[in-house]
């Protein structure tokens, strides 16, 4: 079954969003090759491609990366239910879809604010008869509220998937993402895993992209070191690879599923999955 917050209402929503400036989802969803964007978004995104082309490349590994983690937090540590925060924009392959691929039963809650986001939840809102998919307009700045309307669909004594991409840089303040990290995950039981990725300032021509996109107006992202996207994982126990480039976490060894794994492709986006004891 799917459900969604009464809250959500579409007409009401939309009259929320601002398309005179950029915006982080619609930006990311012009790069992944979906068309729930503006103008506005592909000028800045066209403008950021001609500073630092590599952005897209960070942009379709870590999609791909998402799904990698999904499939295998669904498999081998038998994972069924998925607290995705900061969902942005459905594409393809989100994060229900893979997990109730390789098992039906999964529950999957997807948790963001933004209208832009919510205008388009239904778009998410689809299930397996055995699983089940549900929507919260809440915020990460709340992470009692989100673990509270979780449990209407989650069980958080059984362990939960942490989904966080490409999100924590938008909190400005690197010891407030932290402790907002492990405020959601003091509310979930031993064994229960956490996923992030991030960009990361591992090049100039990254750190002038983040730039020019926070110039742009938009919602700043702010791009941080390998050291500091290692330190949300602080008392896990890190998943082999470790803390990676978003390429190098479990890549199929065949390329099928995301051909930037086939290559040596360097990305200026570091991820990791770690279990929490």
């Amino acid at each position: 079954m799917s459900d969604t917050d009464p809250l959500i209402n579409a007409a009401e929503t939309r009259t929320r969003i601002d398309t005179s400036k950029p915006h982080s989802a619609r930006f990311w969803n012009y790069f992944v090759g979906g068309k729930d964007n503006y103008e506005v978004d592909r000028e800045i995104g066209d403008h950021i491609k001609e500073i630092f082309p590599g952005l897209v490349d960070v942009a379709v590994t870590s999609r791909h990366f998402l799904g990698r983690a999904v499939r295998h937090l669904a498999g081998e540590p038998g994972i069924r239910q998925f607290l995705d925060v900061g969902t942005g924009l459905p594409t393809a392959d989100n994060t229900h879809e893979v997990a109730q691929r390789v098992a039906p039963d999964s529950r999957i809650v997807y948790v963001d604010n933004d209208p832009i986001v919510l205008a388009h939840a239904k778009a998410l809102l689809t299930s397996t008869p055995e699983g089940r998919t549900t929507y919260l307009d809440a915020s990460l700045y709340e992470p009692e509220a989100v673990l509270k309307a979780a449990a209407n669909t989650l069980d958080l004594t059984q362990p939960v998937a942490l989904m966080i991409l490409n999100t924590l840089g938008h909190v400005a303040d690197y010891d407030e993402a932290r402790e907002l990290v492990r405020r959601l995950m003091a509310g979930l039981p031993s064994g229960s895993h956490l996923v992030i990725s991030d960009g990361t300032a591992t090049s100039e021509g990254m750190i002038a992209a983040s730039e020019a996109y926070n110039a742009s107006g938009a919602v700043p992202y702010h791009v941080r070191s390998i050291g500091d996207i290692a330190g949300f994982f602080d008392g896990l126990e890190l998943v082999d690879p470790g803390i990676v480039q978003v390429p190098e976490w479990r890549p199929d060894p065949s390329g099928s599923a995301d051909p930037a794994t086939a290559v040596a492709l360097a990305v200026d986006a570091y991820c990791g999955v770690g279990r929490k004891p």
